[in-house]
């Protein structure tokens, strides 16, 4: 059986892979620039960050390497990680009230191949008022997450509606994810008897 590689440092995912039944043999996140090029759009940015994280991992006759990358993008903006709370609260600003895309880019790749999927799901953040939005940030729960909030945290509050992959949205697509792995011939299934 092929062992599992998470490329990525995210308790998220690993927590996403689980629901498959599946654990990850080695986490090993890659590092990987991840500033964005001028102008650039940010589903290309996502599919190029996870593509770069795959491409840097160092890849075994007998390992299947999992990578991913997720961005919130408010129209042609890419909404990335805040590096503080006021960049967490411009963000959360420029959200409250609008729907805006949370895209997700799976690479899957061992070394006979590679496989890619892109998941984008809409997400609509409510208004949010002076006092949401200032104990949103005094949790602290934003930091480290794309856009400024995490969907599964506190933060799911402030999101009535989404149209798409709950779980791209957390940080992997769960049925996409599962898809590639089963492409590139790792036994999704294998352990459900």
């Amino acid at each position: 059986m092929p062992r599992l590689i998470l490329g990525s440092g995210s308790p998220r995912r690993a927590e996403l892979l689980g629901q498959l039944g599946l654990t990850a043999d080695e986490v090993r996140p890659p590092d990987v620039d991840e500033t964005p090029l001028k102008g650039e759009l940010p589903l290309n940015y996502c599919r190029r960050i996870a593509g770069a994280k795959a491409d840097a991992m160092q890849v075994a006759s007998d390992e299947v390497v999992l990578c991913a990358d997720t961005t919130v993008a408010l129209g042609r903006r890419i909404m990335g990680k805040p590096v503080d709370a006021g960049e967490a609260a411009e963000f959360l600003l420029a959200l409250s009230g609008r729907r805006h895309r949370v895209i997700t880019s799976v690479v899957v790749r061992n070394v006979h191949g590679r496989w890619a999927r892109d998941v984008v799901t809409n997400v609509k953040m409510k208004r949010l008022s002076d006092d949401e939005l200032n104990a949103y940030l005094a949790s602290d729960d934003w930091r480290g997450k794309a856009g400024a909030y995490a969907i599964q945290g506190p933060a799911g509050a402030f999101i009535p509606w989404i149209q798409g992959s709950y779980t791209s949205v957390v940080g992997l697509p769960v049925a996409e994810t599962a898809a590639l792995l089963t492409a590139a011939g790792y036994p999704v299934y294998g352990g459900w008897s």
